[in-house]
Parts: C-alpha cells; structure tokens; sequence
C-alpha cells in the first residue's frame, strides 16, 4: 500500500510540472517577439543595475479626489494615480516607439515595493480590469502606473474647531530596499502632485501643497522616503449657521425675561427653563461629530460654554431678583426701616467717636508724663496703668473701624429696590456678551 501511494504522489507531481511548462510555454508563444527577446533570460527577482549602485525610481501623483476628512478617525480617504518611473538596462531594445503592456504582464517584471506608511485601509480598483499601466521604452524606462483608494491617518489638532488649520500628509516608503538598493524622488519637484486645481471638498479649502524627500530610519537600516504635504482650512459659513447663530439666539432670547414683571412668575421661569435646555440640546448636537477626547477643548466648546452661562446666568437673575422682592419693606414701613438704618449708623459713629477721643486723651497724657520726666518722675505704678489702658483702647478702635466698614460694605450690598436690578440686567448682560465676543473672535481667529 506504501509503495502505491508514493507512486501515486509521483504521478501526481510529474503531471503538474508539465502543465506549469505548458502553461509558461504558452505564455511566451502568445507575446510578440520584441517582448520574448526581452523577456529571455530576465529574472524579476533581481533589481535593475543589481551590485552595481542604487536603482532611482521617480514618482508623481495625481489626486482624483478626496472623499470624507473624518475628525472622529482622524483620518482621510483619497483617490490617487500613483506613477513610478525608473530604468531597467535589461529591458533595453530597438527602435523609437515605446510599448504598451497589459497590466497583468506586471507579473514578469521587477517592480519597487512601494507602499502608504500611514494607510487604514487600501485597495487596487479592478473594475472592469485591475487598473494598471506597464509602459516600457526604447532606453529601457519602465513607467508603472496604479488606481489606488486609500484611508491615511492624519494628525488634527482640534483647538481651534471649527477655525482650525490642518496638516495631512501622504508618505510613500519601500517596503525592503534601503537606500543602498533603491532611490526615490520626485519627478518635478512641488509640481509633481497634481489634479488639486480643480479639487472641491465639502468643509476645507486647499490652501497649500508641497512635495519633500527624506529617509525612514528603522531598525533594519534606512529606507527612501517621500512626502506630499497638503493644508486644510476649515470653512467656518457651516458651523455659523448651525451652531453660533442659535446659540446667539438663544442668548437674546433669554434676555427677553428681564422686560417682564416680576410677578409674572411663570413666563419668566418658562422663558429661563426651556433656553436652558434648548442649549443643553444644541451643545449636545454639536458634540456628535467629533471625537470623544478629553485632551481637546475646542474653540466651539468656549463659545457654547459662554452662551450657556450667559443663559443661565438670565435664570439666577430672576431668582435673585424674585428673591429681594419676598423680603423688601412695604412702603407704609419704609420710612421707619430708613430712620432704623439712620440711627443704626449714628449709634456706631457715636461708639467710634467715644472710643477715639478716650484713646487721644491717653496718647496726650503720655507726651505730657515724657515732658515732665526731667522734673518730676511718676511712679512706676501710674505709668504701668497708664500704658496698660491705652493699648486695648488703640486695638478697640481698629477692630470697631474694620467693623464699620464691613457693615458699610454689606449695606451697599442690599438691594432698596429690587425692580432696579433688571434694569441693570438690561444693559449688563448684553454689553458683557458683546465684549466678550471681541475677545473670543479676535484670539480664535489672529491668535
């Protein structure tokens, strides 16, 4: 049984290898004559100019379009036609016409093992075909062109959101040639990147563009390395409309309560209460399509952070007033709560002045008992009293005047008419708004 499976095995094998010969045999009965000359003898597993030098490989780009710039991932997903230029001695041949391959010909040659450092996700479009060009010229230039789409991370610094500038680049690294096998760099300089013109995106503009070279170093040595910067402005016109004119709104609205009489309990807590949650709403709404970061306060979080307060601020202001209203004296007791206060302060001046005169009278006898020193000495005893008397005199008097100006302070604090605190409102709390969005669109947009 052993010696039938092996023989079995051995048939197997032997028919397999033939139909690998036949299939390649095929392959190159099908190709043109200038292609099988070129294709004898050539080994795709070694480089161009292989022991002798680096290969240099030119690359361009041109940008089909960039889908969706994603806060949330951090990230964008873009289109590009990725071309790779670079000369191959062995694919030299006559003539003056170059050739244009099918791209499933890749197959039998050499090409770099270019990839997308900082690529999520990426795909090769095969509709209806694998979307590859191989085009091979007279000196042996080999030009290799792909459709690819492509998600790639990018780093936003989301402070300023939605008046924010970002940076988003695209790298393009070999995989395991280092620079001692492979140099990259770009065809044309900055205009090497093109189909930008006329790119239309949905909440940025394209502000600028740029190309540069460099090297990736890793632990297995240093590889080439090329970089597409591009920068992104915000468009803010969205985010006014959706976001700060409402908030603003609300704002406004919110003030409308300090024009309405205080007895008018319930429209003026309806008006506070439902601003306050309508603004909790918007704030919520706002916060849906960016990240769940802690790390970021965002422009739009101060800005509805302000709105919030000044809106809330609207609500306590009623309490308060509401509030002096339950405990102010009636007019028919105000003129005898006016003589109270009246005679409230002259009793503490009075007890101020007492104490004050009895304090220079003791500082007098003092200068007098140091005069007469020369002539006459006092006993100890009567001086002991003397100075032992002043000083709590001189400490009482201090503590009475800081307590003078402590209940000085605390009646400027209370409100005689409580009607005139909305009457302050009124002009307070939309001169501090404005002010306040001075600052706030000033340092967002210059700073």
């Amino acid at each position: 049984k052993l010696l039938n499976v092996c023989v079995f095995v051995c048939f197997v094998f032997c028919c397999f290898y033939r139909s690998m010969d036949g299939s390649v045999a095929s392959t190159e009965e099908i190709l043109p004559p200038t292609i099988q000359k070129l294709m004898k003898g050539y080994n795709k597993y070694l480089r161009p100019f292989f022991g002798n030098g680096p290969v240099t490989v030119g690359m361009s780009l041109d940008i089909a379009s960039i889908d969706t710039i994603s806060e949330i991932n951090m990230d964008y997903t873009a289109t590009i036609f990725l071309r790779q230029r670079w000369t191959d001695e062995r694919l030299c041949f006559d003539g003056n016409k170059s050739l244009s391959l099918d791209g499933r010909l890749v197959e039998l040659l050499w090409v770099p093992d270019t990839f997308i450092v900082d690529s999520k996700k990426s795909f090769l479009h095969d509709i209806t075909v694998e979307n590859r060009l191989i085009r091979i010229f007279p000196n042996g230039t080999v030009l290799y062109a792909l459709r690819i789409t492509t998600t790639v991370a990018c780093s936003m610094d989301l402070t300023k959101y939605p008046m924010d500038r970002q940076t988003c680049t695209l790298q393009l690294e070999s995989w395991g040639y280092n620079v001692k096998d492979v140099v990259f760099h770009w065809t044309r300089g900055n205009q090497s990147v093109s189909g930008l013109d006329h790119l239309q995106l949905a909440q940025y503009t394209l502000e600028d563009h740029y190309t540069s070279e460099s090297e990736a170093v890793y632990e297995t040595g240093n590889y080439p390395k090329l970089i597409f910067h591009f920068k992104l402005k915000r468009s803010i016109l969205y985010f006014i409309l959706e976001t700060y004119v409402p908030s603003s709104a609300l704002v406004v609205l919110s003030w409308v309560s300090f024009w309405i009489s205080q007895s008018s309990v319930p429209a003026r807590i309806c008006i506070g209460v439902t601003t306050v949650l309508t603004m909790t709403t918007l704030m919520m709404g706002a916060r849906t399509s960016l990240p769940n970061a802690n790390c970021f306060i965002k422009a739009i979080d101060v800005y509805l952070g302000i709105c919030f307060s000044f809106i809330f601020g609207a609500l306590i202001e009623y309490a308060v007033a509401h509030f002096c209203t339950l405990h102010q004296p009636n007019a028919a007791n105000a003129y005898m709560y006016g003589q109270e206060m009246q005679e409230r302060e002259d009793e503490m001046n009075g007890i101020v002045t007492s104490i004050g005169s009895r304090a220079l009278r003791a500082r007098k006898r003092e200068e007098m008992l140091s005069r007469m020193g020369s002539t006459s000495n006092p006993t100890p005893s009567e001086s002991k009293e003397d100075i032992n008397s002043s000083q709590p005199q001189t400490r009482c008097t201090k503590c009475m005047s800081t307590a003078r100006q402590i209940v000085r302070c605390l009646y400027c604090c209370k409100v005689e008419n409580p009607h005139y605190i909305d009457n302050y409102s009124r002009l307070t709390f939309p001169l501090s708004f404005i002010f306040i969005n001075l600052l706030y669109w000033t340092y967002y947009l210059y700073f």
